[in-house]
């Protein structure tokens, strides 16, 4: 062999010339077998069916993932701004000095504000319809200050609340009882005044002076707000309070708010925070959360795997080519980097397109499903079997990185074991019958 053909077929040899792992033509080679050629398109098409794959699992891990924080977090601002952080009742008495405890509780670090309450269960009906409620009694100052009530007023005000005689509710009680502002509703309660063959019911007409809406359709059907001193007449509780009602700065440090509580208070109290009332509730949506990342991983996971069936077939329609670069030179790490990253490419590409579509859809979930309300004339998550009257959506930088990592792991994974396949093809089997 002459000395023009040695350097001839050294420059066509990848492996002489003394290029490092990834190297340029590895990355050639890698984008070259994902294109479609008509003699042999079959493996580029399982290519693009992997991509789209690996695209649209990633993007509904994230939507749902989303979905499950905006319920968890919606579910706890609203409940809580309804409900308070910390219930504070008397043992064994009744709690007539409040107005101390809570100038005392008020005090302490880490606590907004503090509210009495008189509270009872009774039965709500209008000239159409009638239903049960939970009523409770507030201070003016006090139901304005409520996160929940006094920005949520839809018809109405809560202005001179206090001498006003009349209740406020929830808009979707006003809508069943087929009331609006300045109709009258009558409450009954069955422990009205004492008589001697028992308790007496009590019954009073109230004219509603305005309608919220909370966002919650149990509550906003539930609840009825009265003057304080109107409820403490009502429900015989003159001069008392039934429960006082406490929000604080940071809802998740409630055990040392309680010991500092502790600290001030001069009598025993029973004191039940937000975590011990929603225990349960928000148990079942942290499992449920868990559970569905799971399930969702399992689709992202399949849909690595078609990663594995398309580089299979690639590496059978590219036997020759192999045969031939492994005789030019080529060593088996780089045969098997060239197939690592045509598979990784599609992994990467396909998570990068699924973020951004499940990012998109995340972030514009309410419009997307009023858009699709209005076109389809559908009724897509009715408040009226749903515990929110809108669609939440909460974005979380750590949740959507935990699936573009996985994703992405999952996607180098699956090209190990073809890429290892690739690299141990025997160059004279796959050249015999050519």
């Amino acid at each position: 062999m002459n000395e023009t053909s040695t350097q001839t077929i050294q420059r066509a040899d990848p492996g002489a010339t003394g290029a490092g792992p990834f190297a340029r033509f590895e990355f050639m080679l890698a984008l070259r077998y994902l294109r479609a050629r008509r003699s042999h398109f079959l493996p580029s098409v399982i290519a693009g069916i992997s991509f789209v794959a690996i695209m649209v699992a990633v993007a509904t891990l994230i939507v749902v993932m989303s979905v499950m924080n905006g319920f968890h977090l919606e579910l706890m601002n609203k409940i809580i701004g309804v409900n308070g952080h910390l219930f504070m009742q008397a043992s064994g008495k009744p709690l007539e000095n409040f107005d101390d405890i809570i100038k005392r509780i008020e005090n302490v670090p880490g606590m907004k504000f503090a509210l009495p309450m008189v509270e009872g269960a009774a039965g709500v009906s209008s000239r159409v319809q009638q239903t049960g409620a939970l009523v409770r009694g507030v201070r003016e100052k006090d139901i304005k200050r409520l996160p929940g009530i006094g920005s949520n007023v839809k018809y109405g005000s809560l202005d001179g609340f206090d001498t006003s005689e009349g209740v406020a509710i929830g808009q979707r009680m006003a809508d069943n009882l087929g009331v609006r502002i300045g109709d009258s509703i009558s409450i009954l309660t069955a422990r009205g005044e004492a008589t001697p063959f028992g308790m007496a019911p009590r019954i009073k007409a109230y004219p509603v002076v305005a309608i919220f809406q909370i966002g919650v359709s149990e509550f906003d059907n539930i609840f009825v707000y009265m003057p304080l001193e109107e409820a403490q007449a009502y429900f015989n509780r003159d001069g008392q309070a039934t429960v006082i009602e406490a929000f604080v700065d940071d809802p998740e440090r409630m055990d040392q708010i309680r010991e500092r509580i502790d600290s001030v208070l001069e009598e025993p109290l029973l004191m039940i925070d937000w975590r011990q009332r929603n225990q349960s509730f928000f148990d079942a949506l942290k499992v449920e959360r868990t559970v569905m990342f799971f399930i969702l991983t399992l689709i992202v996971l399949v849909a690595s795997l078609s990663i594995i069936s398309g580089l299979t077939m690639l590496v059978k329609d590219k036997g020759r080519a192999i045969a031939i670069l492994r005789t030019m030179g080529a060593t088996s790490g780089a045969i098997m980097r060239v197939f690592l990253l045509t598979g990784v490419s599609i992994g990467i590409a396909g998570t990068l397109a699924g973020f951004l579509l499940g990012y998109l859809i995340a972030a514009n979930l309410e419009s997307i499903r009023t858009g699709l309300n209005r076109m389809l004339n559908l009724n897509l998550f009715d408040p009226t079997y749903y515990f929110l009257s809108q669609l939440p959506s909460v974005i979380r930088f750590g949740d959507v990185m935990s699936v573009v990592l996985l994703s992405l792991a999952l996607s180098i994974l699956a090209t190990i074991y073809p890429s290892w396949r690739a690299a141990r093809l025997d160059p004279v089997d796959a050249l015999r019958y050519e």
